[in-house]
């Protein structure tokens, strides 16, 4: 009987992803041994902060907070992104996985400067210098600031968004699109239901709490953003090619 190894059976584009996330993963648990987080350097900061650089909105999809987190995350990745890869082509899924992580970063970001927007109109500008100039040290003594407003700013300020979760849910809307009647199987509670409403009842959970549970530790927005631009890449190339479907 042939062996096959599995990691021969996934399409290059998700097995490449696959190895680099895990790599990325392990490496900044190492880092972290000697006091190093490579997510200060490599997590998406928001744009005003003194820690933010430009090319975390690339990387910030290679870095995982946690192992449930990069699990899942790498999980979706292998079940959906390698049916997409086979349909597409390993060139396009790139393009698409990129793009929609990117997209993710940008909504994302957007989402926080509204609310930056909505505290710093409650803070007087001497405040907000303030809490720019010492809240990086409080974080990293593991402080904040005892009022609420200027604990908010601080945090949106230093603590950097990780995951490739909103270019996994790009996936998972593609994939719904293309096969909107397979069905899927859930796991709580573990019943089937069709692609097309598992992704359009993600897709509303995710909205509703976006805007109920603002500040917590999931980026809501950044999942929305990830299937807000994986739905025009698709319509886009609906539009200018026939061979999606």
């Amino acid at each position: 009987m042939n062996y096959r190894p599995v990691l021969n059976n996934i399409p290059p584009v998700v097995k490449n992803l696959i190895i680099i996330n895990v790599l990325f993963f392990v490496a900044d648990n190492i880092f972290a041994l000697k006091g190093i987080r490579l997510s200060s350097y490599l997590g998406l900061y928001f744009p005003f902060s003194e820690n933010f650089r430009l090319h975390q909105i690339f990387t910030h999809m290679f870095m995982h907070g946690s192992l449930m987190h990069i699990f899942f995350n790498m999980f979706a990745l292998y079940m959906f992104g390698r049916v997409l890869e086979s349909v597409w082509g390993s060139k396009r899924f790139l393009i698409y996985f990129l793009i929609t992580g990117i997209g993710a970063a940008l909504l994302h970001s957007f989402v926080n400067f509204l609310e930056y927007q909505s505290l710093a109109g409650k803070m007087s500008p001497e405040t907000i210098d303030y809490v720019k100039t010492e809240g990086p040290r409080l974080w990293n003594e593991g402080k904040n600031f005892s009022d609420t407003l200027t604990g908010k700013l601080n945090m949106l300020l230093n603590i950097p968004t990780v995951g490739a979760s909103g270019a996994v849910f790009g996936l998972l809307l593609a994939f719904g699109m293309l096969f909107p009647n397979t069905q899927l199987m859930l796991l709580f509670p573990p019943i089937p239901i069709k692609a097309k409403y598992f992704v359009m009842g993600y897709g509303a959970i995710e909205l509703y709490l976006g805007f109920s549970h603002p500040g917590s530790n999931v980026a809501h927005f950044a999942h929305l953003g990830g299937m807000l631009f994986g739905y025009i890449m698709i319509k886009y190339w609906n539009k200018n090619s026939n061979k999606f479907y």
